[in-house]
C-alpha cells in the first residue's frame, strides 16, 4: 500500500509554480563623470565667452542672457551626476559635481535676473551684487580646491585655475577694468581645456582604454 504523503504545514505552504529567485539587487554601476566633465565643460566655455565679450557687449548686458539657457542645460547635467554619484557611493564626486552645479545655476539665475530686473536690484547696485556673488563663490571654491588636495593634482590645479577665473573677475569689477574681465574669461577658457582633458581620460576608460596621467596628490597621508 502506498504511503499517503504528509500534508503541508504553515512552514511548508505547496507552491503550484516554482519559485524563482529575484535578481541580486546592488548599486548603479559606471562612472558619472560620463555626464559631468562634459557639463563642466559647455558652462565653463559658455561663461569664458561672455566674460570675453563674444557673445556680449558687457559682462551682464543683454546679450549675455542668451547664452545662458547653455549655462542652465550645464548646471542640470552636474546636478544628474551628482545625483548618480551619491547612488553609487561616489561622495567626493557627488560634492564636487553638486557645487559646480550650484555655481552654473546661481551665475545663470543672476544674469537673467539682472537682465530681466527680477530682483529689483538697482542699476547703481549692480556692480556691488556681482561683487557679493563673486565673493561668496570665491569662498566655496576655495574649501573646495583645500578638499581636493588628497585627489590626484589635476583636480587641485583645476580648482585653483577657477580660483583665479573668479578672483580675476572680482578684481575687474572693483577697478571697472574691462582686460581684468577678459582676462577672467581666458582663464575660464584655460579650465575649459582642462575639463575636456579630464573628460578625454574618463572616456579613454570608459572604452577599455587607460586613464590618463594627472598627476599624484599633494596630500598622500
Amino acid at each position: 500500500m502506498a504511503t499517503p504523503s504528509p500534508s503541508p504545514t504553515p512552514q511548508q505552504p505547496v507552491r503550484l509554480v516554482p519559485q524563482v529567485e529575484e535578481p541580486a539587487k546592488g548599486p548603479l554601476a559606471g562612472d558619472p563623470a560620463m555626464v559631468g566633465l562634459p557639463s563642466f565643460l559647455v558652462g565653463a566655455v559658455t561663461v569664458g565667452m561672455v566674460l570675453i565679450g563674444v557673445v556680449p557687449a558687457t559682462p551682464f548686458g543683454p546679450q549675455a542672457g542668451a547664452a545662458m539657457p547653455i549655462v542652465l542645460a550645464a548646471a542640470v547635467g552636474m546636478f544628474l551626476a551628482t545625483i548618480w554619484a551619491a547612488r553609487i557611493g561616489e561622495s567626493a564626486v557627488a560634492g564636487i559635481s553638486g557645487i559646480v552645479g550650484g555655481f552654473l545655476l546661481s551665475y545663470a539665475l543672476l544674469v537673467l535676473g539682472l537682465v530681466h530686473n527680477w530682483f529689483g536690484i538697482a542699476p547703481t547696485a549692480i556692480a556691488d551684487t556681482q561683487k557679493v556673488f563673486l565673493i561668496s563663490w570665491i569662498a566655496i571654491v576655495s574649501m573646495l580646491l583645500v578638499a581636493t588636495l588628497r585627489l590626484p593634482a589635476g583636480f587641485t590645479f583645476l580648482f585653483a585655475i577657477v580660483d583665479v577665473a573668479l578672483i580675476l573677475n572680482l578684481l575687474g569689477i572693483i577697478q571697472n577694468s574691462a582686460n581684468l574681465t577678459k582676462a577672467a574669461g581666458w582663464v575660464m577658457m584655460g579650465v575649459a581645456a582642462i575639463v575636456a582633458y579630464l573628460f578625454a581620460s574618463s572616456a579613454s576608460h570608459a572604452t577599455g582604454g587607460k586613464e590618463f596621467p594627472l598627476g599624484p596628490p599633494i596630500l598622500h597621508a
